[in-house]
């Protein structure tokens, strides 16, 4: 029998890397040992994963001897710098960070849509698109096989852990300062009262939603709006694919939301679109708007599917569907999908 192959999760300490070793835990076990890292501060900390304690470890260049399959979830730069030399001592790194995503030679893979680019990874790197693009993505490539993409406009409501741990923060600090006021009465009043304390958002976000995300990029797009534009084009390949974004920060903890309107080849029918949907791996339709049932961050959050309700044929365009998509974007949007791509290696360890 071959030995089960050897995992790393590197940046275990964070929002993502604990739902990626309570992920672990849940699905079947494919793993031999499961090694834990993150930064030389949380070293020495033990984490459970698999019902047992295990102790986390600073990254060193030796760290990765033996590791078969390296899961990382740290910061830009860090994994410019670290995941090369975990290639270079054998792993196959799966990247969450931006680092590598826009390399036409590193897969951006989605394992429901496209689980064969993961073998072709000349650079032993395979990228985790956004969480925008994949609370979305699964439902729009199972639309898209039926139909035929050809023009997608989207505008995401994306959850304040998107920014990390200082989004929550963030929030949750605010939401105490406007708790029992009569604050968002006047202009102005809720920034008055939150100052300066806005975190890595620009505006408040209690009591209200700001339609940045990412950084400046050219003519007024941000940065986020021009990656879930790239991502979703590599995914599906089609890289004409006309697509519009706009992202919003809304106050929410954990789940994104998108609003989408997609245009497909032909005419489309709501009926034949749902039954597409209803049966799309990775996908729950949730869609009675009379009875009040289509997805909501409250409900979705620590789920895994992406949730898809108010599925429409637009008014003016018999071509067009509207829908309203929700997503855990730490666990679809980022832990789950690392860990599917993982198992996709892992199974080629196994022959």
């Amino acid at each position: 029998m071959t030995a089960k192959p050897t995992l790393a999760v590197v940046g275990a300490t964070g929002a993502v890397g604990r739902v990626m070793l309570q992920i672990l835990s849940q699905r079947a076990d494919v793993w031999g040992e499961i090694r834990l890292f993150a930064s030389r501060r949380s070293a020495g900390r033990k984490l459970t994963v698999r019902g047992e304690e295990v102790e986390v470890a600073a990254l060193t260049e030796d760290a990765f001897a033996g590791v078969d399959v390296a899961l990382f979830d740290v910061p830009e730069p860090v994994a410019a710098e670290w995941a090369p030399l975990a290639v270079a001592r054998g792993a196959v790194v799966v990247d969450n960070s931006g680092a590598f995503r826009a390399d036409p030679d590193v897969p951006l893979v989605v394992p429901e849509v496209n689980a064969h680019r993961v073998r072709n990874r000349p650079h032993g790197i395979v990228a985790n698109p956004g969480a925008t693009t994949l609370t979305m993505i699964v439902a729009l490539a199972a639309l898209h096989a039926e139909y035929g993409l050809r023009e997608l406009v989207v505008s995401s409501y994306q959850a304040v852990s998107g920014a990390g741990r200082a989004g929550v923060e963030t929030l949750r600090a605010q939401l105490s300062l406007v708790a029992g006021t009569e604050l968002g009465t006047a202009p102005g009043d809720v920034r008055r009262a939150v100052g300066d304390s806005t975190g890595p958002f620009p505006e408040p976000v209690a009591l209200n939603v700001v339609p940045w995300a990412g950084t400046a990029a050219e003519d007024g797009w941000s940065s986020e709006e021009l990656r879930v534009r790239d991502e979703t084009r590599r995914i599906l390949s089609l890289p004409g694919l006309p697509v519009s974004v706009t992202c919003v920060r809304v106050p929410v903890v954990t789940t994104h939301s998108l609003t989408v309107h997609a245009r497909f080849q032909g005419e489309t029918g709501v009926a034949g679109a749902r039954e597409i949907l209803a049966t799309a791996p990775g996908v729950v339709l949730c869609d009675d708007p009379a009875a009040g049932e289509f997805p909501t961050p409250a409900d979705v959050v620590g789920t895994d599917p992406a949730w898809v309700g108010r599925l429409r044929r637009a008014l003016d365009d018999p071509t067009a569907l509207e829908l309203f998509v929700c997503g855990d974007n730490l666990r679809k949007g980022a832990a789950l999908n690392l860990v599917q791509i993982a198992e996709l290696v892992a199974r080629e360890t196994a022959g």
